[in-house]
């Protein structure tokens, strides 16, 4: 372990083997540190906040905040980020709220870019990328493998499903569903992330039936109602294919087309 002498670090947090923490780094009560994890120059790391092992803070990140909730009032609420995270300068990372369920959780292997804001009560999943000045209002959902553009913002309350593409400069409202591109403001969809897909491995028989799922329910006119019908009607249900209808049918704030 090699703490800075000029860092400030409470008596109470928890620190892990081999923690790095960087000049004029500011660690508070209640906070646990993982093993390995480096903390850098000027970053903060407030109460009740878990960093998992492996994880990477750079210089001024400020982890850990107050939620920017008028209904928050100072009760005990958590943040918790997955092993090797890597959080850039700048970039902000707030608790719950009661009303939210009282948890922020980032996912493992997330990279959080420069200036980026995950507010209160979001959760991210497994490999996510937030781009410079991205911006997760409250209570926002992302599945695995989400990637988001820079200076992109979404809407409280939005989900997105594992694999989507988020383009810069979008704002979205409304949820995304997985495996697809969306961009522009208000976002739409632009068909299926196949670079991504691809870069994962999925097989392109899967893509195919992925492609014929979109197509029946974006592009031919339906209902939904209809169109999840006809999908389960005529395409091969995959995994990928089920995960992708049951997004929709489960939808509360309607789905971006």
């Amino acid at each position: 372990m090699a703490i800075h002498p000029t860092a400030i670090v409470d008596a109470g947090a928890e620190i892990g083997d081999d923690v790095e923490i960087g000049p004029f780094a500011i660690v508070k009560e209640q906070v646990c540190i993982g093993a390995r994890t480096r903390i850098g120059a000027y970053s903060m790391v407030d109460h009740y906040t878990e960093i998992g092992p492996d994880c990477v803070i750079f210089p001024y990140a400020a982890v850990g905040g107050d939620p920017q909730d008028l209904k928050f009032r100072g009760e005990k609420s958590w943040l918790k980020v997955g092993r090797k995270t890597v959080i850039r300068e700048f970039a902000t990372l707030h608790r719950g709220t009661a009303l939210g369920g009282g948890l922020t959780s980032v996912g493992e292997e997330n990279l959080l870019m420069a200036y980026c804001h995950v507010a209160h009560d979001c959760h991210t999943g497994k490999g996510v990328i937030l781009s410079n000045n991205a911006t997760l209002a409250g209570h926002v959902t992302l599945g695995d493998h989400v990637i988001v553009g820079g200076l992109a913002a979404v809407h409280q309350f939005v989900k997105v499903g594992d694999h989507a593409y988020i383009g810069g400069k979008s704002a979205v409202v409304k949820d995304i569903p997985p495996y697809v591109i969306a961009s522009g403001d208000r976002a739409t969809l632009h068909g299926l992330n196949k670079v991504g897909l691809r870069r994962r491995e999925f097989p392109e028989e899967t893509l195919k039936h992925l492609k014929q799922a979109y197509r029946i329910i974006f592009r031919y006119g339906l209902t939904l109602k209809e169109a999840i019908e006809r999908v389960r009607a005529s395409v091969e249900l995959v995994p990928e294919v089920c995960e992708f209808i049951e997004f929709i049918k489960n939808s509360d704030r309607g789905i971006t087309r």
